[in-house]
């Protein structure tokens, strides 16, 4: 069996041979190349055509940002950012290169962590991500308006009958650039909450939610525990922060320390299966690309109590593992193109303002 090719990047000669040493240790895996700058990056990419690169964002000559979305729209490859930034700057640049199409982010070693097992964490990811196929990633295509404004009249008469209250969100590896394209698509006066679940690196997920308040017309921000469910017709973007579960409870927003599901926390699953309890057919559950299957079973109990559900289809996802989970439980009314879940959701959203009419 083939090894695994492995390109690293990074300017630092002792990180970097931290990294090599480890994939180089893995029977699987082997290093190729090594580059200290983002131009050196690209060079050796489509010198060598690694499997995997693992990446640093804070790079000279070419930042990994600039690396990252080169080489997705040119020679696309599956990219790690390994990183230690953790200003509100630097977590910005690693946002967007997930946007752009780096797969995963892992942070670098503290020097505090158990002996092996950052390199365990390291060699683990980079098996996982060589897995993905990945294609071709320009970034102008974020900003491109929908295929067509208008919204389907099926989707609408049924989000009339439910009166839908909030569109719950989950979503995991390649979930930035979707979460991304679905929210900045929508308007500052589009009516109803919409609370979000992303799989990402505690140490990474600090600022998300500014990253995104930035890039979108609604308001953006992280959930406070106790704080009631915006009403329709008064719509906000809210995250689960850090660490912590999102559920709704009596109509309050509220953060958890319960046990991780399927080794996260948030968990997708908490949040959607608090939305069947809490509004039955009132709630709506949209689940994007992501690995693994937390999601599938809060889908299912949405669907089950009445309210519309959404997965992303398998054409338009970066690893169709959490929509198709959904999808053989039964759980999923409409697969759909990340385009057309957008105007699903915008139907959804009609037809709640004519139910409160």
């Amino acid at each position: 069996m083939d090894k695994i090719r492995v390109l690293v990047v990074d300017d630092s000669l002792s990180v970097r041979k931290k990294l090599v040493d480890a994939l180089n240790a893995a029977p699987e895996l082997v290093v190729v190349g090594e580059a200290d700058n983002g131009k050196t990056a690209i060079e050796l990419c489509i010198q060598l055509r690694p499997d995997v690169i693992t990446l640093d964002m804070m790079l000279p000559v070419m930042t990994g940002l600039a690396a990252t979305e080169y080489i997705m729209a040119h020679c696309p490859t599956p990219i790690l950012v390994v990183s230690a930034s953790t200003n509100r700057g630097e977590l910005f640049r690693t946002y967007e290169a997930l946007a752009a199409g780096a797969l995963d982010v892992l942070e670098k070693p503290r020097g505090d962590e158990v002996e092996d097992a950052w390199e365990q964490k390291l060699v683990s990811r980079v098996k996982l991500i060589a897995r993905i196929r990945v294609i071709t990633h320009l970034r102008a295509k974020l900003s491109s308006p929908p295929r067509d404004p208008r919204t389907p009249v099926e989707a609408v008469a049924r989000a009339w009958a439910s009166g839908c209250a909030v569109i719950a969100m989950g979503a995991s590896t390649g979930g930035p650039a979707a979460i991304l394209e679905i929210l900045s698509s929508l308007p500052a006066s589009f009516p109803l909450p919409i609370l979000v679940v992303l799989h990402i690196g505690e140490a990474f997920a600090t600022a998300l939610a500014d990253w995104l308040d930035g890039l979108c017309a609604m308001s953006v921000s992280y959930a406070k525990d106790g704080e009631p469910l915006p009403a329709s017709g008064r719509g906000r973007v809210i995250l689960a922060p850090p660490d912590r579960h999102l559920v709704l409870q009596a109509g309050r927003l509220r953060l958890t320390e319960a046990p991780e599901r399927h080794s996260c926390r948030p968990s997708v699953d908490e949040l959607f299966e608090s939305i069947a309890r809490d509004l039955g057919a009132r709630g709506a559950g949209c689940l994007l690309t992501g690995m693994g299957k937390d999601g599938a079973a809060g889908l299912l109990a949405i669907r089950r109590a009445g309210g519309a559900t959404i997965a992303q289809d398998e054409k338009t996802s970066v690893v169709f593992g959490m929509p198709r989970e959904a999808i053989l439980l039964g759980a999923a009314e409409r697969v759909l193109s990340i385009r057309d879940i957008t105007l699903e959701i915008r139907a959804l959203a009609a037809g709640a303002l004519g139910g409160t009419r």
